[in-house]
């Protein structure tokens, strides 16, 4: 009879232990599906000065012939430089079919230090 009893507590304390264990193991969870690829769209500028929202033409009829223009994908870069400063301007298309416009313009020194863009769009004007 004591077997008995003690076989009846180990099987009850078993059974209680694991009802408890099977919370506390962690479950898979499927993976999540990646975000479906929608269209480009330009960032949207942070910047103001007055070759932002404009088209290349604008920059071009106001500095001439640029010294590189280079198109990636949807964007395109072109940088003018002077002896003051090298100025490099970003376009994107605000929408898909739309005319690229400015959205961003970097200016630094020759030698690399940042320069003011303000600044350096006055003095490649001249």
């Amino acid at each position: 009879m004591i077997n008995n009893n003690r076989l009846a507590i180990f099987t009850g304390l078993a059974l209680l232990l694991g009802g408890c264990a099977g919370n506390a193991i962690p479950r898979a969870t499927p993976p999540k599906a990646p975000p479906a690829a929608g269209p480009i769209t330009a960032p949207r500028p942070t910047q103001n000065n007055s070759l932002i929202g404009r088209s290349a033409n604008s920059a071009l009829s106001l500095f001439g012939k640029p010294r590189l223009d280079v198109a990636e994908g949807a964007a395109r870069k072109l940088q003018f430089a002077g002896a003051a400063c090298i100025l490099d301007v970003y376009y994107y298309a605000p929408k898909q079919g739309a005319d690229p416009l400015a959205t961003h313009v970097d200016a630094r020194t020759p030698d690399g230090r940042d320069a003011n863009v303000p600044s350096c769009i006055e003095a490649l004007r001249r």
